[in-house]
Order: C-alpha cells, then sequence, then structure tokens
C-alpha cells in the first residue's frame, strides 16, 4: 500500500503540467533516489610515458608510497586506484612504434595503411552516445596542442593528435581554445546563440549536393551532416533544463570569467584553464563526459616553464638515453602532468553535493598510451582512476596485474569494468569480454 501511495504522488507530480523540485525526504527512498547527483567521467590524457623506474606505488591509504615519478599523487592517495600491469595486445601489431600506439581509449588496431585512417571507437565516445542525451553538451573533447597534419612513420599524425574516436575512422572534434570551450558550455556572455536558420540552410545545401557527388564523398557529407545535427540537438537541450525532479546542480552560472579569445601562450594557465572549465562544467551538468589531452603523442612540447628543464617532450627529454641530466628533466615532465591531475581531483573533492562531493559522484582516469616513453614500451600502461563513483569504487588501493597473464590484464576489461559503474554495460568491447576482477 505504502509504494502504491508514493508511486501515485511521483505520477501526480509528473502530471500536473508543473515540473517542482523535491526537496532531500530522508523518509521517502524513491524520492531520495531521485536527489542523487549524476556520475560523471573524465580521462586526462598525457603523451610519452614514464621514467619507468620512478613509477611506482606500494602501500595503500594513507601509508601508500609513491616513487618519484607519481609523487604528486601522495596528497591524493586515499581517492585514487594505482594500476599496474595493464595493457593493448593490439598496440604492438602497427609497425609505427609510436602512433601505433595510439589506442588507448579503444583497444583497437591502429591502420597501417597510410591512405586510411581507422582506429577503434573510443569508450568515453560509447558513454557519449549512450548517456551523452542527458546533457546540453553530450562529450567534451580538449587540448593543448592542435591537431598536426604531418605523417609520421608513414601514418597520419592525426593519429597522434587525438585520443577519443566518435566512430572508428572519425576522431572527436577536439578544442584546445578555452574561450570557445566556455562558449560551448555557458555562450558567449552577450546573449549571441548559433542561428537555427543557418543550421537549416546548411542542411538544406548539403542535402542538394548528395545528389552530386560520388558514393564515397557522399558517406563524409553524411558525416559533416550528422555533426550539423548533433547541433541541432545540443542547441535543443540547452534551451530548456529537463529536470522534472530530485537532484540539481550546485550553481546554476559560471562562477568563472570568459577567457580571453586568444590561445594562452603560457602552457600552466593554458591547462589549469582547461582544467578550471572542466569542473565547472560538471558541476554544473553540463556534459558528463569528458577528455582531455595535455599533450599530442610526439609532442614538441617544451617544458622550458619548469625550473631546470629545457628542451621538446619528445626528441629532446623522453629519447633521453638514460643519460643522467636528460632523465632528470625527463621525470620532472612526469611529475607536472600528475601534478594536473592532482589538480583537477583536490578541486573536484571541494566540491559538496549535499553531503558528498563532486569527486565521489565522478570516475577520474589518468593514464598515457605507452609506459617506457623512452623505448615506446607499451608492455603495460601507466592508468591511475580516482573517484569513487557514487561509492561502488573503493579508493585507495593499488591494483596489480603485470604477473596475472596476459587474458587478465586487458586495459578493456578496465573500460568494461568502467562502463558499468556508468551505467553503460556491453558484452564486449576491443578485445574484451569480461571485466577486471578486483576492481568493485
Amino acid at each position: 500500500m505504502e509504494n502504491s501511495i508514493k508511486a501515485s504522488r511521483r505520477n501526480f507530480l509528473r502530471g500536473a503540467g508543473v515540473a517542482l523540485t523535491l526537496p532531500w525526504l530522508e523518509s521517502l527512498p524513491a524520492f531520495a533516489q531521485g536527489n542523487k547527483p549524476p556520475l560523471r567521467f573524465a580521462h586526462i590524457y598525457f603523451s610519452n610515458g614514464v621514467e619507468p623506474s620512478h613509477w611506482w606505488a606500494k602501500g595503500a591509504g594513507a601509508a601508500m608510497e609513491f616513487g618519484q615519478g607519481a609523487q604528486p599523487l601522495a596528497s591524493i592517495r586515499e581517492d585514487i586506484v594505482f594500476t599496474r600491469g595493464l595493457y593493448h595486445a593490439k598496440a604492438f601489431v602497427s609497425t609505427s612504434p609510436h602512433l601505433g600506439r595510439m589506442n588507448l581509449l579503444s583497444g583497437a588496431q591502429v591502420s597501417m595503411d597510410p591512405k586510411e585512417i581507422r582506429v577503434g571507437t573510443s569508450f568515453d565516445q560509447v558513454l557519449a552516445q549512450r548517456i551523452g542525451n542527458r546533457t546540453a553538451v553530450p562529450s567534451l573533447v580538449l587540448g593543448i596542442e592542435p591537431n598536426e597534419l604531418r605523417l609520421e612513420d608513414g601514418l597520419s599524425m592525426i593519429y597522434g593528435s587525438n585520443v577519443s574516436w566518435v566512430t572508428p575512422t572519425k576522431p572527436a572534434t577536439k578544442e584546445i581554445y578555452p574561450a570557445r570551450v566556455f562558449d560551448q558550455l555557458f555562450g558567449d556572455g552577450k546573449g549571441r546563440q548559433l542561428d537555427r536558420s543557418i543550421l537549416d540552410a546548411v542542411l538544406s545545401e548539403a542535402t542538394t549536393l548528395q545528389t552530386k557527388v560520388t558514393a564515397s564523398d557522399r558517406r563524409k557529407l553524411d558525416e559533416y551532416m550528422e555533426s550539423i545535427r548533433d547541433i541541432e540537438k545540443r542547441l535543443d537541450r540547452a534551451a530548456k533544463d529537463e529536470r522534472l525532479e530530485g537532484w540539481r546542480p550546485s550553481v546554476t552560472k559560471p562562477t568563472m570569467a570568459r577567457p580571453g579569445e586568444p590561445l594562452p601562450q603560457n602552457v600552466p594557465e593554458h591547462i589549469r584553464l582547461m582544467l578550471d572549465l572542466i569542473v565547472l562544467a560538471l558541476q554544473m551538468d553540463k556534459t558528463r563526459v569528458v577528455t582531455l589531452m595535455l599533450n599530442n603523442d610526439l609532442s614538441q612540447m617544451n617544458f622550458r616553464f619548469i625550473e631546470g628543464v629545457r628542451g621538446a617532450l619528445h626528441l629532446d627529454l623522453t629519447h633521453n638515453g638514460r643519460a643522467p641530466e636528460l632523465e632528470a628533466m625527463y621525470l620532472k615532465t612526469n611529475q607536472f602532468h600528475a601534478q594536473q591531475f592532482t589538480y583537477l581531483v583536490e578541486k573536484m573533492k571541494a566540491i559538496d553535493e549535499g553531503g558528498t562531493t563532486l569527486l565521489n559522484n565522478s570516475l577520474l582516469m589518468f593514464a598515457s598510451s605507452l609506459f617506457d616513453g623512452d623505448s615506446h614500451g607499451a608492455d603495460q600502461l601507466p592508468i591511475v582512476l580516482a573517484g569513487k563513483a557514487g561509492g561502488a569504487l573503493k579508493t585507495g588501493r593499488i591494483l596489480d596485474y603485470l604477473e596475472k597473464g596476459n587474458d587478465n590484464r586487458k586495459a578493456c576489461s578496465l573500460f568494461l569494468s568502467l562502463m558499468d559503474l556508468m551505467g553503460v554495460p556491453l558484452e564486449r568491447f576491443g578485445d574484451a569480454d569480461s571485466r577486471l576482477t578486483g576492481l568493485v
């Protein structure tokens, strides 16, 4: 009888022609369930791997200790899961020791045909396709360095410039300008919105063009039109907040000023702007899926902004030949990357969401497509998780799979488990059809 009363009351509230925000009612579990914050996912990618002798952790909880490369994670040790031994078998199929490893979020083989761009759909985009319709921006894909169009090892650097793939042949559009990210999330502050009539005109012209191009070009045009329709859908979602009841974001307006138009020339400032925008986007529930590339693969980012470091990340620092001076500089770049992830975790941990935190209601992943950057080694991947996934994930742990056998250390098994936690269960992803043991 009690359950039927709750159900009828809920139906009445929805059917009355108005949507009322309900308070947190502990005595009514059915209502309280609707007040739970949503889960969010964010991946922070760093290129060129780590200095392997300095990337380790031991112990648990408050007693966890780290090697020098991972030492910046010490302040968040109780909020993370430090993994060891996960890998992608398909990373070794390509003839390119660089771009052949750029399958981090899919585990698929990178095409060795210079005429064909192909790698698997990344699992962040699988999430976006399944849950992205719940927010104004289905997926936020960000970077610090622009896409490169040159060739490397005979392959397109589009692989090295993108870690997030909407389809096996189409990378997600990566935004590197903080001002444009702000506008995508919140508008430009002047009330200007993309004119829907422009979209209608573009779609009309594209439809006419379809009859005049080859079958191959028609497929490309279809992808373009699909992108335009995605913009239309995003505008529709942004125009109305369809929350009928329950949880609402703790802030409804941006708490940071719109960044300036120019691309920041100071790398640390650029990264912090992007991280701040990520936190705000997740806090305001503008998106629930985010990917940020701190640098491209084969990055020539100059780390002279770190005291005592000189030279470009890839050629000068990563390939250091174990020369002590260069090795020490490379180690500092590893620490810098870990510091950025720590900053994100600590900032999200400080945001209250009704007795819990933004971090606790999120899943974060910090990873690179290589382990030993100097030798292009990908026999294991540096992957660190953070956040409790709404209480489903226990943190303050180290999970070591290195000696568990190749079938039990697939990174795609981890991705299946993470997608489960996000409410997107799949039977198979990449080369895995089983979940990662010991994670949950």
